[in-house]
């Protein structure tokens, strides 16, 4: 089970969460990639939240936009895997975060891909990760944010 008392499905629901308009792929990749129980899924970004953070959005809303783009990682893994109930543990983010030189919160932005992970998975949700700042994102996203997930066979 992939959570602490709940299946993760069941608690998606409860959240009352929904997976964002999937947009398709702009370039030659694959969106998931699955190397034994590993599932690394491609970056993702928020499609309603753009900009950079302290210039066009403030960091509560760049948070924000790390959640949805949690929330569109989460959609490739239960297209890719047919359930989010397979999912045995978040292993790594790895969060780009739009902002000028200096700005030294991005993992506090990324915070909102974490913590939803956690609300969602429990325990199995926690997961090593990287946040980095960057000048500019495709798309003018405020964040970007890959993920690499431990799946039941």
């Amino acid at each position: 089970m992939s959570t602490d008392t709940a299946s993760a499905e069941a608690r998606f629901r409860e959240l009352g969460l929904t997976f964002p308009h999937a947009p398709g792929r702009t370039g030659n990749f694959l969106s998931t990639v699955r190397v034994g129980d590993l599932l690394f899924v491609s970056g993702q970004g928020s499609h309603d939240i753009r900009g950079k953070i302290g210039v066009d959005i403030d960091e509560d809303t760049a948070r924000l936009a790390a959640r949805e783009a949690a929330l569109r990682l989460l959609a490739l893994v239960r297209e890719e895997l047919g359930s989010l109930d397979r999912v045995k543990r978040i292993v790594k983010l790895l969060g780009f975060v739009n902002c000028q030189p200096g700005f030294d919160r991005g993992p506090q932005v990324i915070n909102g891909a974490s913590d939803l992970l956690v609300e969602l998975f429990g325990e199995a949700g926690r997961h090593a990760r990287s946040a980095i700042g960057a000048i500019a994102l495709p798309h003018d996203f405020a964040v970007e944010i890959e993920m690499i997930v431990q799946v039941e066979s």
